[in-house]
């Protein structure tokens, strides 16, 4: 099986969003930061650590939250791969499972678990900080990605936040891409 990887665009003082769900329009400002003279686009380098990550994915696992809160991205993810939805409660006007969503309520072991069977050796993406942070919690990740943005939310929903386990020292960065308006961050997850 493929990695359990974590990510999240992050403001330099730590959130993924501001506070209400404010603040996405400077955080993902950089996907269209582009390159000078062309086209409204993301920079060259910030497009190929996306087809990499996309390359590299096999499913998703978000909360009932992320799903809500982007409307089910119209039906699909933008990364075109099975989500696993973490949910105390499905919602009625979804099937059980399908090539687009599958609904878990056992917790996020389960949740991580049916990710992996769709994933097969690909990588599996937990999205959302408290998804991230259980995850974390189980000892299911092996990856945290942080794509950096040069933002001060100064208040909002942190990436991880408070933790079972903390403090935790990672191993990295092992690997960084400068983009513009963005530099894109891995680090490992330490195993004793």
């Amino acid at each position: 099986m493929g990695k359990v990887c974590t990510g999240a665009t992050m403001s330099l003082d730590g959130f993924i969003a501001g506070p209400n769900d404010t603040g996405f329009d400077l955080l993902f400002q950089w996907y269209g930061e582009g390159v000078p003279g062309q086209q409204k686009t993301t920079s060259e380098a910030s497009a190929e650590h996306l087809r990499r990550l996309q390359e590299r994915t096999g499913a998703l696992v978000v909360g009932r939250h992320l799903y809500d809160l982007t409307n089910a991205w119209g039906g699909r993810h933008p990364m075109d791969v099975t989500t696993v939805v973490l949910t105390h409660n499905p919602p009625p006007a979804r099937p059980q499972a399908d090539d687009n969503f599958v609904f878990v309520t056992g917790g996020i072991k389960e949740a991580i678990a049916a990710a992996q069977k769709i994933a097969g050796p690909k990588e599996v993406g937990v999205n959302g900080g408290q998804m991230a942070r259980q995850a974390l919690e189980a000892g299911l990740l092996d990856e945290f990605h942080v794509d950096l943005v040069p933002v001060l939310l100064g208040a909002g929903t942190p990436f991880i936040g408070q933790f079972e386990g903390s403090p935790l020292a990672l191993e990295g960065p092992v690997g960084t891409i400068a983009g513009v308006g963005v530099t894109h961050l891995r680090y490992r997850i330490r195993r004793p």
